[in-house]
């Protein structure tokens, strides 16, 4: 029995680090997608996002549309085999850009920028995917203070695949 169960940890070990190093960790987001959120105000909101595969199925391509408040974003995300890490760029036409790292962090798919210092904060922001199924899936944008200790909720999607 022993042997089995060691046999057993060492392929659940395995396969942990083979997802974490692995260049498919975010091809569940790829689809068409329909998105519904929570604003501020508590109204809601609806838009959508296309995820596609291009450059030869080695990058993966996000275009956001909120048609009622007129937002528009792209992201590329890329994972490099080199480095076995994954990277995304994201730029919207209200004028930002976000640099991110992306891993599996407790069992979930994160996207998160490096440590800024402001005002003596040590600022991180993330998108950490999860409760991911074939036909939805939930984002949250969080943000930390103190370097990663704890973690504000900032905006959350839901995600529904177009049928």
């Amino acid at each position: 029995m022993l042997p089995y169960l060691l046999v057993l940890i060492s392929l659940t070990v395995n396969a942990q680090t083979k997802l974490l190093e692995d260049s498919t960790l975010f091809d569940f987001w790829v689809g068409d997608w329909n998105l519904e959120w929570i604003n501020a105000d508590g109204s809601k909101s609806y838009g959508t996002n296309k995820i596609e595969k291009t450059l030869d199925g080695k990058v993966i391509q996000e275009n956001f549309r909120d048609p009622k408040g007129d937002a528009k974003g792209i992201s590329i995300s890329v994972y490099n085999t080199k480095q076995k890490t994954w990277h995304q760029a994201w730029a919207d036409n209200g004028g930002s850009y976000y640099d991110f790292e992306g891993a599996l962090v407790d069992g979930k798919p994160v996207f998160r920028t490096k440590e800024k210092e402001v005002n003596g904060n040590k600022i991180i922001q993330r998108m950490v995917f999860y409760n991911i199924k074939p036909n939805s899936l939930t984002w949250d944008w969080e943000l930390t203070k103190d370097g990663g200790k704890t973690w504000t909720l900032q905006w959350r999607i839901l995600y529904s695949r177009k049928q």
